[in-house]
């Protein structure tokens, strides 16, 4: 029983963590708890593979691009992660804000499995008000 629960703490921690180096800009430190032969899905969308995946998260590290985490919930079961969060993409002064579930599986400590489920009317609702927060003038 105590190992089950430190197994899913060390889950959590690792997902946390990845999420952390995202928004400090440390990409190579969230690439670094990626396994190879990672697979990220979200909704509608195809999957990719972990070297696309790679270069996408890489690009994070261009100026005016950011990405933050509001981690609502997180749970896990064994090596799975369930995540209940707002994602906020920035683009240079446009902050889009969006709720996503996501299920992470772990494999050898590493993320193998990221899994997003996000609705693209929320997405678009972020979008929008991003835009009209842009475009508002600053005070």
């Amino acid at each position: 029983m105590t190992q089950d629960i430190e197994l899913q703490q060390d889950a959590i921690t690792t997902v946390r963590e990845f999420f952390a180096a995202l928004e400090l800009g440390a990409v190579a430190e969230a690439l670094d708890l990626l396994h190879p032969d990672l697979v990220w899905k979200n909704t509608t969308l195809p999957d990719i593979g972990g070297g696309l995946a790679r270069k996408i998260l890489r690009g994070l590290n261009r100026d005016g691009l950011g990405f933050a985490v509001e981690m609502h919930h997180i749970a896990a079961d064994g090596d799975i992660v369930l995540t209940d969060r707002t994602d906020i993409l920035r683009f240079g002064p446009v902050s889009i804000a969006f709720w996503v579930t996501g299920t992470f599986e772990l494999r050898d400590g590493r993320i193998i499995l990221w899994h997003d489920h996000f609705s693209w009317e929320n997405f678009l609702r972020g979008t929008a008000v991003g835009l009209f927060r842009a475009a508002l003038p600053r005070k």
